[in-house]
């Protein structure tokens, strides 16, 4: 008998998530392009229907999220009533682990993918296998070769955080077909609205034809990550099982009301989607060298990669002392990177002034 209380098994295990700095130099100008945060604000519709709400505040908000996930079905032609939203998507993908993973269980992920699976898997319990990468790509071949007796979820970012890179359809649907029934294959596609690869697809398909596939959102991205709202899609007995145990009051009126709106206002999600397009090529091609390697990214940030870990160092002080806050790698595992959000032009501009230093070759027009 020990003489205080003891965590369940795995939960020391865990290395806390750890947020980006947000810190810069006295008197500099903070420009934050460490949270892949929206760099055009949210939806003006977004914010009307947020500040609609300020006088019910004493009002506990709808517990089924009733309104917004009739809103996503509105918008993506799927059944609302498969659909679960949660306090940011974090908060489902706790869920889904708390339902599926326990003592003796494995989940599987690919090396650098987003790294709340490992806690969420360790949480409950169960044991996190890491999947080797293939050029900072997620391999298909070697995440089904980790799949064992004990597999019980694959958590796959598409595309993943922090690297960028993506599996196309006909990669997923593989990947999903490897796989066996009992295995749920949990999608993340936190950054679905940034992607412009034709051969990309969501997953709503493979849903609706298979039983062991979820589909993970977020809206953090697009512009109201102060609210923290996420959704699932998924197959029926998933959506009971995450309903039983989730919170009843887990996404705020303000929050249900906000993410709605921002749903519906595709024309402002496509405005999002071109801006980024654009300066997502551009500061590539403007980093991109002999020196500095950057994935292709399908995200709202680029990961660039530097010769070794002291020169990606001496490139992040650089930055953030011209206000320039990037994100810093070492949580992934990837000291040599950093992730840089996709801002508007000045700062992206100014971005690749800094890094000249460090061997990008300059702007490209």
């Amino acid at each position: 008998m020990s003489d205080r209380p003891i965590p369940q098994p795995g939960i020391l295990k865990i290395a806390p998530y750890v947020p980006g700095r947000s810190d810069t130099p006295a008197g500099v100008k903070l420009v934050k392009l460490s949270a892949n945060e929206s760099p055009l604000g949210a939806s003006p519709k977004a914010r009307a229907a947020y500040e609609a709400v300020a006088g019910k505040l004493e009002i506990y908000p709808d517990g089924s999220s009733r309104s917004l996930r009739e809103a996503l079905g509105e918008v993506n032609g799927i059944d609302p009533a498969r659909v679960v939203c949660g306090f940011g998507s974090d908060d489902l993908l706790h869920l889904l682990a708390q339902v599926y993973l326990g003592l003796g269980d494995e989940a599987v992920m690919s090396q650098y993918g987003f790294n709340v699976y490992p806690i969420i898997t360790r949480g409950a319990s169960a044991e996190i296998i890491m999947v080797p990468e293939t050029a900072f790509r997620a391999d298909v071949d070697a995440l089904l070769a980790a799949v064992t007796p004990r597999t019980r979820i694959l958590f796959l970012a598409n595309p993943n955080n922090p690297t960028g890179t993506y599996l196309s359809t006909a990669e997923i649907d593989r990947l999903h077909a490897g796989l066996r029934p009992d295995i749920l294959f949990v999608l993340d596609n936190a950054y679905a609205e940034y992607v412009t690869a034709e051969d990309f697809s969501v997953g709503i398909d493979l849903v609706n034809r298979a039983e062991n596939v979820v589909m993970v959102r977020t809206f953090s991205k697009m512009g109201i990550a102060g609210e923290r709202v996420g959704w699932m899609y998924g197959p029926e007995h998933v959506v009971d099982a995450v309903n039983r145990i989730r919170g009843p009051f887990n996404v705020s009126l303000s929050g249900q009301s906000a993410a709605a709106a921002a749903a519906r206002d595709v024309d402002f999600t496509a405005q999002l989607r071109a801006h980024n397009a654009k300066w997502r090529s551009w500061l590539t091609a403007s980093l991109k060298s002999n020196t500095i390697q950057v994935p292709d990214s399908q995200g709202n940030f680029i990961l660039a990669l530097f010769p070794d870990i002291e020169t990606a160092k001496a490139a992040f002080a650089a930055l953030r002392e011209k206000g320039l806050l990037v994100r810093e790698m070492h949580g992934y595992g990837i000291a040599q990177g950093l992730r840089i959000s996709i801002g508007l032009e000045e700062a992206m501009r100014a971005v690749v002034d800094v890094l000249k230093a460090f061997g990008a070759p300059g702007a490209r027009e």
